[in-house]
């Protein structure tokens, strides 16, 4: 596949997690140390997002991927994003709740999270334990624009897989 992510969000977020069960690693996560390139998917540490010292390191990987997914653990009250942060990057966003079956998500929190993260794209809310959301994540990858993004979501009509406008 041509296209690539990058995932990025804070440390227990469940990036390492979400990889390894999109490309069918098949282990259990440990702490992401760097930069780890998984066929389709680059998964990033948390430090990456959460001190401002290694933005140059996530503009610099954004170089090699076409898409960023901005990633938000539904259980915690954290939010380590900017407004606006990614229009800083310009690669096409996808926003991602992570641990929607947790006890205590609350997925309209890290929903607007995210609006205001990204002002635009596609979110999935995601359970790996559930496996509920995982599948618009590769299809979403393979798009090459913000309309077939929004066009994707559109067809599949899904309450998991919301547009931001």
């Amino acid at each position: 596949m041509k296209n690539k992510v990058m995932m990025i969000g804070a440390i227990d977020a469940g990036k390492t997690t979400l990889v390894n069960e999109l490309v069918d690693i098949g282990t259990k996560a440990r702490k992401t140390q760097s930069l780890e390139y998984h066929d389709w998917v680059v998964d990033t540490p948390g430090e990456y997002t959460e001190n401002p010292l290694y933005y140059k390191n996530i503009m610099a990987t954004s170089f090699q991927v076409t898409h960023v997914a901005y990633v938000q653990d539904a259980t915690t009250h954290k939010n380590i994003f900017p407004p606006g942060f990614g229009g800083g990057v310009p690669k096409l966003p996808i926003g991602i709740i992570t641990k929607a079956d947790a006890k205590g998500a609350d997925i309209e929190r890290s929903f607007n999270i995210l609006k205001r993260v990204m002002l635009r794209g596609p979110v999935i809310i995601t359970s790996v334990v559930n496996k509920t959301g995982l599948k618009h994540i590769q299809p979403l990858v393979i798009c090459n624009s913000l309309l077939e993004m929004k066009a994707y979501a559109e067809k599949h009509n899904d309450p998991l897989l919301l547009y931001v406008e």
